[in-house]
């Protein structure tokens, strides 16, 4: 009894060490080295494992890195700090990187954007969208129900009173969790420093665009015509921002008749040219878009506070550091 006991045992132990001395023998024979390079970017890392890099998680990205097919700075929720400590770490030079911050691109709330129908099922923009694309009359439209919401990992997206997705910049790490949870496509990265968009997406043509929303974008160019950075293009029915060529100058805003185009005015810097600095040489005047600076040749120039932009175009062009934003 004993024997057919310990027989069992003996052979389970036996192939246990054998099968042991196998695994270790393989370990050491096809280890691969890692570069210790890699576990200091994980450390600097947020460790979100939010994918928004592009790689399957915080762990990937740092594998990329190292092996130089990821960018340094291509971690949106580490941004700037984040990018710095990769970049000593790997021993490259960081540039300025712009953060951007998720916006809900739509302003058709409760008092602009009628329903077409009342809708009572899953509090889900996905499901909603799948009878008849909502119950709003604008198919582009915020529905409201806070699935992006729920997709945020932290807390950066709330439903405002007018029943409208909207982002807390503050808050806001970059991870673009809401972009993709959006079934109409409404939530966009933009520049931080940005103060104008077009808060339509809606491609119907202007007089469908009128019946279904009192703000929405209808197409018209003015937006266009007026823009002298060539920064704002009609593409689809719809006008759309180039932010790397946007100055801010909010003109588009200040002219589109439907007010679609969103501008934060109070934020808006008039320049100013500083007297003692001042040679005359007309560069700014020659430079600014909207005659906003008036002065003759080696005199000391004014800025014409009314017809300042804010584009800061006179800044860039004069030589002597006169002119400064307030």
């Amino acid at each position: 009894m004993i024997k057919e006991i310990l027989m069992p045992i003996i052979s389970l132990g036996g192939m246990s060490i054998i099968f042991g001395a196998g695994l270790a023998f393989a370990s050491q024979k096809f280890a691969v080295d890692s570069d210790p390079r890699e576990e200091e970017v994980r450390e600097a890392l947020p460790g979100v494992n939010c994918g928004a890099c592009g790689y399957p998680g915080c762990d990937g990205f740092a594998a990329a890195v190292v092996a130089g097919e990821a960018p340094v700075a291509g971690c949106p929720v580490g941004g700037a700090s984040v990018a710095e400590k990769i970049g000593e770490i790997m021993g490259v030079e960081v540039g300025a990187i712009e953060r951007e911050v998720a916006k809900v691109l739509c302003a058709g709330d409760c008092d602009n954007a009628p329903n077409k129908y009342r809708y009572q099922g899953i509090e889900d923009c996905v499901a909603a969208s799948m009878l008849v694309d909502g119950p709003k009359e604008c198919s582009y439209g915020c529905l409201g129900l806070g699935t992006c919401v729920r997709a945020c990992p932290f807390d950066a997206i709330y439903i405002n009173d007018k029943g409208i997705a909207e982002v807390d910049v503050d808050k806001c790490t970059s991870c673009e969790k809401c972009v993709a949870a959006c079934p109409k496509d409404l939530i966009e990265m933009i520049p931080v420093s940005s103060l104008v968009q077009v808060m339509c997406k809606s491609q119907d043509k202007g007089k469908d665009v009128k019946k279904a929303c009192k703000v929405g974008c209808i197409g018209c160019r003015i937006c266009e015509k007026a823009c002298q950075f060539d920064a704002i293009k009609v593409e689809d029915n719809v006008a759309r921002i180039d932010y790397d060529k946007c100055v801010n100058c909010m003109v588009c805003a200040e002219k589109c008749p439907t007010k679609s185009i969103y501008a934060d005015f109070n934020s808006r810097k008039v320049a100013f040219i500083e007297e003692d600095k001042c040679t005359g040489c007309t560069a700014c005047k020659r430079a600014c878009k909207f005659d906003a600076i008036e002065g003759n040749v080696r005199e000391v120039h004014t800025v014409i506070e009314d017809e300042c932009t804010g584009c800061q175009e006179c800044v860039k062009k004069c030589r002597f550091d006169a002119i400064i934003m307030k």
